[in-house]
């Protein structure tokens, strides 16, 4: 199976050499796709030299947002499987491989790495870790589930899954829009435990209270119209 790794990217030339590097370590048949989002603090002149031949490279000419790097990035994935990873170091890659595991075994179509099942909310702040309950609560209850959490960065879908969805949202509300639409179609979420290491705000995480409100208002959207 070939794992197509989307790589969003804002203002993170701190972090950006370092995932890149840990991306390609994963003992994998993969692609990168990287989408800049009109970085401005040197992210971009780095990606700019860059000439590996397993790297593609994308650029966008204005700031847009998350889901919109997504959207692009789908445009050139040829993966039997896809997984969205963020420019920072809060995710492990080497879990590409457990996730990819448990898709196998389970005949998954969708897998998500919670970062709950195995006491990472010790890595959050109270806010981080009250919207994030918050969210998945609400989930839970529209679809009747038992999800631990939507928010996670790492998850994993087969191709005919994702490329099936007209992804609408810009932003962070992509990861609302992309679970809301696998519930609708009653397809089976398979979670798995991975490690996480929230970074704080002064770190560089990009994620608001506003995201929160806009991906609550979402997950309403996406059940009810």
């Amino acid at each position: 199976m070939r794992l197509s790794v989307i790589i969003p990217v804002y203002n993170e030339r701190n972090f950006i050499e370092e995932i890149i590097r840990q991306v390609e370590n994963v003992n994998l048949d993969k692609e990168i796709i990287i989408v800049d989002d009109f970085s401005t603090d040197g992210t971009r002149e780095y990606l700019e030299s860059l000439s590996q031949n397993n790297i593609k490279v994308l650029y966008h000419q204005y700031n847009q947002g998350k889901g919109s790097c997504i959207r692009t990035a789908l445009k050139y994935a040829k993966g039997d499987y896809v997984i969205i990873q963020d420019a920072d170091l809060e995710y492990k890659p080497q879990e590409y491989i457990k996730l990819l595991e448990t898709a196998y075994k389970n005949n998954a179509l969708v897998v998500y790495g919670s970062r709950f099942l195995n006491g990472g909310f010790k890595k959050f702040s109270p806010s981080q870790y009250l919207a994030n309950r918050f969210l998945t609560f609400f989930t839970n209850i529209l679809y009747g589930v038992h999800l631990t959490d939507i928010e996670t960065c790492y998850k994993l879908f087969h191709r005919d899954i994702i490329f099936s969805f007209n992804i609408e949202s810009d932003g962070f509300d992509i990861e609302v829009e992309l679970t809301s639409k696998v519930l609708k179609r009653k397809i089976k979420i398979i979670e798995v435990p991975i490690e996480y290491r929230g970074r704080k705000y002064h770190e560089g995480k990009k994620i608001k209270a506003k995201d929160g409100v806009i991906s609550l208002i979402k997950l309403f959207l996406y059940k009810f119209r």
